[in-house]
């Protein structure tokens, strides 16, 4: 896949707890987990904008593009 998501490095950053962000999104615990492990095929807007609200960032804080060469490389 070649968008990452950074939630757990934001999550860190703003020292708050998988429940904490859970709490306030309104999104289940496991949701996010799914998000924060790279596994989401996909996320809705409404949901990043209320990640984004919760930890005082923007969306580029938390999703980054990395090509599939890069990533290749990275992993060799």
């Amino acid at each position: 896949m070649a968008i990452i998501v950074n939630l757990d490095v934001m999550m860190a950053k703003r020292k708050m707890s998988l429940g904490e962000l859970s709490q306030r999104v309104d999104v289940t615990m496991a949701n996010l987990s799914i998000l924060k492990n790279n596994k989401a095929k996909a996320v809705r807007f409404s949901t990043l904008e209320a990640i984004c609200k919760a930890l005082d960032c923007q969306p580029g804080d938390i999703l980054e593009f990395v090509p599939e060469d890069d990533k290749k490389e990275g992993e060799g």
